[in-house]
């Protein structure tokens, strides 16, 4: 599980973020798809981003040469899931202002 692994926990940990954020602030909610569509390119782009402007990124491994590295999975996670978050909270400020439907 090398540099692949690290995208798709990245992926994943965007589909979960955008999800989280879109079930609890609802001003911000896409519906279930759309939660998932944009948490999941949020957590690709987010992720890549903060590991490129921190030094890390998808160059770093989960499982390298030295073995299973929890810290490095806990870091991609936690970037994905920030980076899906983010993106549906700034999604749902745009469809708001474009005049979107308004929650009930």
């Amino acid at each position: 599980m090398g540099r692949i692994g690290g995208l798709i926990v990245q992926l994943i940990a965007g589909a979960v973020g955008g999800s989280v954020v879109g079930a609890a602030l609802k001003q911000y909610d896409l519906g279930i798809i759309g939660n998932l569509v944009v948490g999941i390119i949020g957590g690709g782009i987010g992720a890549q981003t903060i590991g490129a402007l921190l030094g890390g990124g998808e160059s770093d491994t989960i499982v390298g040469p030295n073995g299973f590295d929890l810290g490095t999975l806990i870091t991609q996670f936690a970037s994905g899931a920030f980076g899906g978050g983010a993106l549906v909270v700034i999604s749902g400020l745009l469809k708001e202002n474009m005049g979107g439907q308004k929650p009930a």
